[in-house]
């Protein structure tokens, strides 16, 4: 099976990878509101406009003028390998792992997030690494009294499997 692979984004401004069994899959799964962004969950995602896959087994052949080859600020260096798709697959796996072993050493304070992270940020708790549910406006108050928050993507915290 050939996997199609698009560029995708969301209006937060985060730029991820969207593998699908074919071109139309993107379509139905973002009318059906199946994507989201890994970063920060959002459900607002567009496409980027993607290079078609390009021959350049050319640029391997020493025929080629150096000249040419240099004319573009973005050059493939001749010989260069892409990573292999395996590679690709347990990078971005030892990626995950690490970043769901940051997450589950902090304390889920659950939908208290708020005011325990405003109740850290005045200086009434000790401050500690903490994660729990919290609205768009709740986060976005928090952001304007100086207190950062970030989304983690669901798939990030194994708190949900149990």
């Amino acid at each position: 099976m050939s996997l199609k692979v698009f560029d995708l984004y969301c209006d937060q401004g985060h730029v991820f990878e969207g593998w699908f069994g074919a071109a139309n899959n993107y379509e139905t799964q973002q009318e059906q509101g199946l994507i989201s962004c890994p970063v920060c969950a959002s459900r607002v995602i567009g496409k980027k406009l993607s290079a078609p896959r390009l021959n350049v087994s050319h640029l391997r052949n020493p025929s080629v003028e150096p000249a040419a080859q240099a004319s573009s600020q973005n050059a493939v260096a001749p010989g260069a390998a892409m990573p292999a798709p395996a590679s690709v697959e347990k990078l971005q796996a030892a990626v995950y792992r690490h970043m769901r072993e940051l997450v589950s050493k902090t304390e889920n304070v659950g939908p208290q997030f708020s005011q325990v992270a405003r109740s850290m940020h005045e200086g009434d708790t000790p401050a500690r690494p903490i994660r729990g549910t919290a609205t768009e406006d709740e986060r976005q108050e928090l952001v304007e009294e100086g207190i950062a928050v970030m989304p983690i993507p669901d798939f990030l915290d194994d708190d949900r499997l149990q």
